[in-house]
């Protein structure tokens, strides 16, 4: 009887379905980061460039999360950190050693330099797919803007080939808002920005101005 109690249970056991793989862990929000865009020469010289000059990024409070590449210019390189201490951010933007490295690595544009506070972070949805979306427009009132965005809600969204990934405010203005999706289908998630229900919903939230729409593709590898 034991034998057989045993055996039904290790029949029942292998029967289970494997459990699925835990979400990705992410940081607790809220958390700041700098987003840095700028233009380069050669992918290949600026690369390694970047990559060893990690010490001077972690001294600064910088931890990298993101090289994005423009999906239209991939020239034009978006770099995100998590920042510890925005102070020591924002001096490491006129460090002279940085300008020198940046020209060692073919840095063509003066780089632009946008801080943020993350409110909102989904890393379920950091799959394997590597391409991303950034909106960045102004509102009017972030409150009455994230009502609007939420009544949209992500299943919309999803339906139009955007994940939700984060929502940031800007540390400088907190009425400009950074939103970045994973795009799961770019045909349609171009197709829905263009869209004038879209258009509606934003203008109804309150947004200010053409939003700015740019699409990445991951490099972070």
């Amino acid at each position: 009887t034991t034998k057989d109690s045993t055996a039904a249970t290790k029949d029942s056991t292998a029967s289970m379905p494997t459990p699925p793989a835990p979400a990705p862990a992410g940081p607790t929000v809220p958390f700041d980061v700098v987003t840095v865009y700028h233009t380069i020469k050669d992918y290949k010289v600026w690369r390694p460039v970047f990559d060893a000059d990690s010490t001077r990024r972690k001294a600064a409070g910088l931890t990298d999360v993101a090289v994005e590449r423009a999906a239209d210019k991939p020239d034009n390189i978006k770099l995100v950190f998590m920042v510890s201490d925005m102070a020591k951010a924002k001096a490491l933007a006129s460090d002279p050693g940085l300008k020198q490295t940046m020209d060692k690595a073919g840095v063509i544009s003066k780089p632009e330099m946008k801080y943020w506070k993350i409110v909102r972070f989904n890393p379920e949805n950091l799959k394997a797919n590597d391409n991303r979306l950034e909106v960045v427009h102004k509102v009017k009132d972030f409150d009455k803007w994230l009502k609007g965005y939420d009544a949209e809600g992500p299943a919309t969204r999803a339906a139009n080939g955007m994940n939700d990934l984060a929502i940031g405010r800007g540390i400088d203005d907190s009425n400009l808002v950074h939103l970045v999706f994973e795009v799961t289908d770019i045909a349609k998630a171009k197709a829905r920005m263009a869209d004038p229900a879209l258009k509606k919903i934003m203008m109804d939230a309150g947004v200010e101005g053409a939003p700015s729409v740019h699409f990445y593709q991951d490099a972070s590898k």
